[in-house]
């Protein structure tokens, strides 16, 4: 539970984690000035992809009207994003088809983050800013996409200029909503996600090392007694992260969702 290498010496004091320390060396290393070397990240990316299609896979290869263990959990998370967040969000019309990606999204972002908490992994994947912004981005050219296949060239005006509005006051109100629409909600999308998981992952691993830098460095016993009782709260700011790390992943899809119906719904607006 306890992430990373401790960042300390004994002579030299206590040496905090840094962001750098969240994002470990390139495996294979290529073009290293560019940073595009095939890194931890990637490498976790390709195994959550794996990892999910195998376990979906599994789930359903024997379906059974009793289901086991394997087959609720992939039934009762269908059925989450089907129902929950689908359905409830873009509606009974055109909710069916967009389903796949919705499980897709949530289940890839979930696990993903969850890698955070797995011991020697201990990393999220989207705490590292380039993944986020992928994901972010592709899910933005898609719900652009959505509008204009549904309403043309003119989606770009319905997004921007609200019905109903005095035209004397949309030179103020259609640079906002452009701004608005088009720059911040792509960027909030990715950042609010790895912002998060970063954050979360430096508390932790903040207390782990300093907690292990007070009990082993420090001669003072009072300072040891704060470095085990750091340890013992450092397990309650685990689960808590556990708890965020679903959350978030929830929030994405479910604002990717918002977004999409948003783009089938332009001329209502």
């Amino acid at each position: 539970m306890l992430p990373l290498v401790l960042a300390a010496a004994p002579e030299g004091g206590y040496t905090p984690p840094t962001i750098s320390d969240m994002h470990l060396p390139e495996i294979a290393p290529w073009m290293a000035e560019y940073g595009t070397g095939f890194g931890k990240q990637m490498l976790m990316i390709i195994l959550s992809v794996i990892l999910i299609s195998w376990f979906f896979s599994a789930a359903i290869k024997n379906p059974k009207l009793v289901p086991g263990k394997f087959q609720y959990l992939a039934e009762s998370g269908y059925s989450f994003i089907r129902n929950s967040v689908a359905k409830e969000v873009i509606g009974e019309r055109e909710f069916m088809k967009w389903v796949p990606l919705l499980f897709a999204v949530f289940f890839f972002v979930l696990l993903n983050n969850i890698f955070g908490a797995i011991p020697f992994l201990q990393m999220p994947s989207f705490s590292h800013a380039g993944a986020a912004y992928a994901i972010a981005g592709i899910m933005y050219f898609i719900w652009i996409g959505v509008g204009l296949q549904r309403h043309g060239i003119r989606y770009f005006k319905l997004a921007v200029v609200p019905s109903g509005v005095p035209g004397w006051i949309l030179p103020l109100l259609v640079p906002i909503e452009i701004i608005s629409n088009f720059m911040v909600r792509p960027l909030t999308h990715s950042l609010r996600l790895m912002a998060t998981m970063l954050a979360g992952h430096m508390i932790v691993a903040l207390a782990g090392t300093g907690a292990e830098h007070l009990i082993m460095f420090q001669e003072n016993l009072a300072l040891k007694g704060v470095g085990v009782l750091i340890i013992i709260a450092s397990v309650a700011m685990y689960f808590l992260e556990l708890l965020i790390m679903v959350l978030q992943a929830f929030v994405f899809t479910l604002l990717t969702a918002i977004y999409i119906q948003g783009a089938i719904a332009a001329a209502d607006h």
